[in-house]
C-alpha cells in the first residue's frame, strides 16, 4: 500500500486526468487501470469523482435546472418500447411499469396491457431463438438452475456466452435433457465437446441425443467440494487446539488434587485429539493443493502424468478415509468416479500442443515448457528466468510460439462457470416471479443474447452481443428485432 501511495503522489496532473477519462469511458476496469499504473483503486475513484464534478460544473452550470435539455416524441410505439425495456433493462415488475407510466408520464395503463405487450415480444423472441443457426458452437456448457423447485435446463456457448438453451421443465432426467438437446441439434448444434457437472440425467440425456460427443467434467464444482473438506478439517483442528488450551488454563487455576487428576486425563486426551486433527487437516490440505495446482490446473503436465498423480491422490484419500469417513468418503468417491471426465480438458490441450509443435517445427518438450510457464505470475523472478531461457532456446520462433500456446490455453475451458454467471444474471429476474413460463424464459434468453456487453476483459466481446461474437456478424438493435422499432434519437 505504501508503494501505491508513493506512485500516486508522483503522478503528474496530465496522467491523473487521463486515468479519470479512461475510468469514465469504461475502456478498462478500475482494477486493470490500478494494476497497470501501480496505484490503488481508491485513487482511481478519487480522480474519477474529480473529473465527473468538473464535467457537471461545465455542462450543468450552463443550463438552468428546469431548462429543456432535449426533446423526446412520445408515441404509442415508443411507449411499447418502454414497456418492454423497463422489465428487461431495469428488472422492473409489471406493477412497477404501471407506476412508472402513471407517475412520470401521466399515462394510465393496466397490468394486463403490460402482460400483453411483453407476451407479444416474447413470441417474436421465441421465433428468433429457434431460427438461430448454432453450428458455429464448438464447446457447450450445460447445467441445471432452479427457480424454487422448478428446474431450468441451461446451455451456453463457451466462446461467445450465447445461451442456446433455457427451458423450464418438470423433470431433469435423461429423457427431458435428450429431447431439448435434439431440438438444439435441429438448429445445427453439434459441439465437439461439452462441460457439465456430474448430473446423471444431464449426461445420460446427452449420450442418448448426441451419441459419443464427450462430456467433460466441470472442475469448478469438484474444487468447491474438496476445498470445503479441507476447510472443514482445518476448523476442526483449530477447535481441538482451542479445547486443549482451555484445559491447560483450567489446570493452571486448579487447586484441588482430585480435580487436577481428572483434568490431567482430559488434557491428555485433548492433546491426542489435537495432534490427530492437525496432521489429518495438514495431509488433506496438501492433497487438495496438489490436485488444484498440479492435476487440475490448466497449464500443466501431459494427460498421462496427470492421471498418475490423480490416482495417487485418490489412493491417499482412501488411506486417510478411516480417520473421518463421513467427510472424506464422499469426496474420494466423487474424485474416483469422475477422473476421466475431469481430466478431459488435459487431453484436448495435449492435442493442441502437438499441433503447435508440428506447425513451428519445435520439440513438444519446449512447447510444454512454454505452457507450464503460464502458471507463474509475471511478477515473479522464476517467470522471467524461464521466459529468457525459453527465448534463448527458440530464437525467432519464440513470440509466435508463446502467443500460440497462450491462445490454446485461452480456448480450452475446464468449467461450466459461464452457466453459473448466467444463473446470477437470471436470478435478478426470477425473484420478481413466483412461476416461470416458457415465453418469459424465451424473452430473457433473447435479450441476454442480443444486448451488447458494456465491458469485458476479452477484447472480442467488448461492445458486442453474444450473438455477434458467435456469428461474427452484426445485427439490428434488439428492440428492432422484436418489431418495436429503433430507439428514438434525441433532438436538442
Amino acid at each position: 500500500m505504501e508503494r501505491s501511495v508513493g506512485v500516486a503522489a508522483r503522478l503528474p496532473e496530465s496522467d491523473r486526468r487521463d486515468l479519470a477519462i479512461q475510468a469514465l469511458a469504461g475502456s478498462e476496469t478500475v482494477s486493470d487501470l490500478a494494476a497497470r499504473h501501480g496505484v490503488s483503486r481508491k485513487f482511481i475513484y478519487q480522480q474519477t469523482d474529480k473529473a465527473r464534478t468538473a464535467l457537471d460544473d461545465v455542462f450543468l452550470a450552463a443550463a438552468p435546472e428546469h431548462e429543456a435539455l432535449f426533446e423526446l416524441t412520445v408515441t404509442k410505439a415508443w411507449l411499447r418500447q418502454l414497456i418492454v425495456a423497463l422489465p428487461l433493462i431495469c428488472h422492473s415488475a409489471y406493477r412497477g411499469v404501471v407506476e412508472f407510466m402513471r407517475d412520470l408520464l401521466g399515462v394510465s395503463i393496466s397490468v394486463g396491457t403490460v402482460h400483453n405487450v411483453l407476451q407479444s415480444a416474447a413470441r417474436r423472441a421465441g421465433a428468433i431463438n429457434q431460427d438461430q443457426d448454432l453450428s458455429s458452437i464448438r464447446v457447450g456448457l450445460h447445467d441445471e438452475i432452479f427457480q424454487g423447485s422448478t428446474p431450468v435446463l441451461a446451455g451456453v456457448c463457451a466462446a461467445s456466452t450465447y445461451c442456446y438453451l433455457l427451458v423450464a421443465a418438470e423433470h431433469r432426467d435423461a429423457d427431458t435433457w435428450g429431447v431439448h438437446l435434439l431440438d438444439a441439434a435441429r438448429q445445427g448444434l453439434r459441439p465437439e465437446r461439452t462441460i457439465a457437472d456430474a448430473g446423471q440425467g444431464l449426461r445420460a440425456g446427452q449420450k442418448a441425443a448426441w451419441g459419443e460427443t464427450p462430456c467433460h467434467g466441470d472442475v469448478f464444482h469438484i474444487q468447491q467440494q474438496y476445498e470445503g473438506l479441507a476447510n472443514t478439517l482445518s476448523r476442526l483442528a483449530r477447535g481441538a487446539r482451542s479445547r486443549r488450551q482451555k484445559l491447560e488454563a483450567r489446570i493452571g487455576r486448579a487447586e484441588q488434587c482430585a480435580a487436577d487428576d481428572e483434568l490431567a486425563v482430559q488434557l491428555d486426551l485433548a492433546r491426542q485429539t489435537e495432534v490427530q486433527a492437525l496432521w489429518l487437516a495438514r495431509d488433506i490440505r496438501t492433497l487438495t493443493q496438489w490436485l488444484s495446482h498440479d492435476v487440475l490446473a490448466l497449464a500443466g503436465a501431459a494427460l498421462a502424468t496427470r492421471q498418475v498423480l490423480f490416482d495417487f491422490i485418490v489412493g491417499e484419500l482412501a488411506n486417510l478415509e478411516p480417520e473421518d469417513p463421513r467427510r472424506i468418503r464422499p469426496v474420494r468417491i466423487a474424485l474416483q468416479n469422475q477422473r476421466d471426465e475431469l481430466l478431459g480438458f488435459a487431453g484436448v490441450l495435449d492435442e493442441k500442443l502437438i499441433v503447435i509443435a508440428q506447425a513451428h517445427e519445435i520439440s513438444l518438450t519446449i512447447v510444454r515448457e512454454a505452457c507450464i510457464l503460464h502458471r507463474l505470475p509475471t511478477t515473479s523472478t522464476a517467470y522471467w528466468q524461464g521466459w529468457n531461457r525459453l527465448r534463448t532456446n527458440t530464437g525467432d520462433k519464440f513470440i509466435a510460439l508463446f502467443d500460440a500456446v497462450r491462445l490454446a490455453l485461452a480456448q480450452t475451458p475446464r468449467s461450466s462457470s459461464l452457466v453459473e454467471n448466467l444463473n446470477s444474471r437470471l436470478r435478478n429476474y426470477f425473484t420478481l416471479r413466483r412461476h416461470l413460463a416458457g415465453s418469459y424464459l424465451s424473452l430473457l434468453q433473447f435479450f441476454l443474447n442480443h444486448r451488447c456487453f458494456v465491458r469485458s476483459r476479452r477484447a472480442e466481446r467488448k461492445r458486442r452481443s453474444p450473438r455477434e461474437v458467435m456469428t461474427g456478424q452484426a445485427h439490428p438493435h434488439w428492440l428492432a428485432l422484436l418489431g418495436l422499432g429503433l430507439p428514438q434519437p434525441l433532438r436538442d
